[in-house]
């Protein structure tokens, strides 16, 4: 546990609102059916209810959900549900889960994503009768891989300078 220990500013909510918007406009592309491409919107959620719990909420879960039901017109609910449930094992682990690496971090995330799959996948098996494929979890797997990028990249608006200036205020 060498690893340095950084003291964040606090977070600005536009810029949560805008990462949660540009994730969602992500999905909104027409890769969003292929294999294999994540979907943004539970990987920035599950960012925000990580790291910022009390501002990014399974409200917030809920509503994102209901427009990428109605975007992909699915059965209505079924995406909610999913980040919903999500939503709520994120916030139930956060504070294990911050202590651990980035690198670990994957193996924990990589659960909550496959559980995030799960429920639209039951879903449509039920609804529909035909089995969507096993496929359908590998966006999970590349999702997972993809935490430590988007983390830090979503970090980075809240780092602190390297270099102490006796001039900034804080």
């Amino acid at each position: 546990m060498n690893r340095p220990y950084y003291i964040l500013l606090p977070v600005n909510l536009y810029f949560i609102a805008f990462s949660l918007a540009v994730a969602f406009f992500f999905n909104l592309l027409p890769w969003g059916k292929w294999i294999g491409v994540p979907d943004f919107i539970v990987i920035v959620l599950l960012f925000w209810n990580v790291h910022q719990p009390h501002k990014v909420s399974m409200g917030t879960a809920f509503i994102l959900g209901l427009l990428m039901d109605v975007h992909n017109a699915s059965l209505f609910g079924e995406h909610a549900l999913a980040y919903t449930l999500l939503s709520y094992g994120a916030i139930m682990m956060h504070r294990r889960l911050l202590w651990l690496s980035l690198s670990a971090q994957i193996f924990v995330v990589m659960p909550l994503l496959i559980i995030a799959q799960i429920v639209p996948f039951i879903i449509q098996l039920v609804s529909s009768g035909e089995f969507p494929g096993c496929s359908h979890f590998l966006n999970s797997v590349i999702g997972a891989l993809l935490w430590p990028v988007i983390s830090i990249l979503l970090l980075l608006p809240q780092k602190r300078a390297a270099n102490p200036d006796n001039t900034r205020p804080i």
